[in-house]
């Protein structure tokens, strides 16, 4: 089978993700359908997508069969949603080195950048092998002295967030071993490139390149106005020592939350396999900072 990772061919087996859908997008779920049908495509269904498909009578008009571990791999994965389903699309993806296109359903993103109003024309780029494939990085959790209810893999990022409302947390910081800082602050958020343009920013993180090879960490609401966000290779190990008045904090990755005990080390690296990306608009990065960012708009014309 071909893998359009490798080569630029057409994808023949499509498996679809997503993560539940609203009524209103029914329509465009079915249209999405039509469309690989029509193109011949062999779909299969993650179970939340397949049972979607079934409770809503769309099972009924197209061939898709439910995704399970024996399955033959696929060529493409199609991620139903926004950046959030891409996401959680990621991590089921997993380290199968199945590339990835996001199809929004809703708004422009800049993970899932094909929309519904493209969709067709993105499908065709796919078919003639006009797209290219992106490898991101992600980071690997490892929690000593307690077990991850989750999995270990961020592909935007990793945060350490205070549980209560009336004090901050002290975040020990080694890098290498080596002594950052103690970040007393509500919280600490370790980002990838791909994550920087998400929770990252939102706290006076950098904007970073996607194939910079870089983390980025950067404090939330930092006690002391000296604090300022640092950008790290990342082939380093990042080490969290957390301690907190109430003696738990929350851990999030990818915004997939747990609380543990503060007598916990946590130990961030780069993980051992990328997540793959697929573009089929050949649309820079830059183009869509300045379209989701609305840089260079008069918003005194809005």
């Amino acid at each position: 089978m071909h893998n359009i990772a490798d080569t630029n061919v057409a994808p023949l087996r499509i498996a679809l993700y997503g993560n539940g859908f609203q009524q209103a997008r029914d329509e465009n779920i079915d249209a999405v359908l039509a469309l690989l049908v029509k193109a011949g495509m062999d779909l299969w269904a993650d179970t939340d997508v397949y049972h979607y498909l079934t409770q809503n009578g769309l099972l009924d008009t197209h061939a898709v069969s439910l995704l399970h571990p024996g399955c033959p791999r696929a060529d493409l994965a199609l991620s139903l949603g926004g950046d959030g389903t891409f996401l959680s699309t990621a991590i089921r993806v997993g380290a199968s080195g199945v590339p990835i296109l996001g199809v929004n359903l809703g708004r422009l993103g800049f993970l899932a950048d094909a929309s519904m109003a493209d969709f067709e024309e993105a499908l065709r780029h796919l078919r003639e092998g006009n797209y290219v494939v992106e490898p991101r990085s992600l980071l690997e959790v490892c929690v000593e002295g307690a077990e991850l209810h989750s999995s270990p893999y961020g592909l935007n990022d990793v945060a350490v967030l205070k549980t209560d409302i009336s004090s901050t947390i002290d975040i020990a910081t080694f890098v290498d071993g080596e002594r950052l800082t103690d970040y007393v602050a509500d919280g600490l958020v370790v980002c990838t490139p791909t994550g920087s343009t998400g929770y990252s920013l939102s706290v006076g993180g950098p904007i970073l390149v996607p194939q910079s090879k870089t983390f980025c960490l950067s404090p939330v609401a930092p006690h002391s106005l000296n604090i300022r966000p640092v950008v790290l290779c990342d082939d380093v190990t990042i080490t969290l020592q957390v301690r907190s008045r109430s003696g738990n904090f929350l851990l999030a990755i990818d915004g997939r939350s747990e609380t543990l005990c503060d007598s916990v080390t946590i130990h961030l690296k780069k993980a051992p396999f990328e997540t793959l990306v697929v573009k089929t608009q050949r649309q820079h990065f830059f183009d869509t900072l300045r379209s989701k960012m609305m840089w260079g708009v008069d918003q005194r014309k809005q």
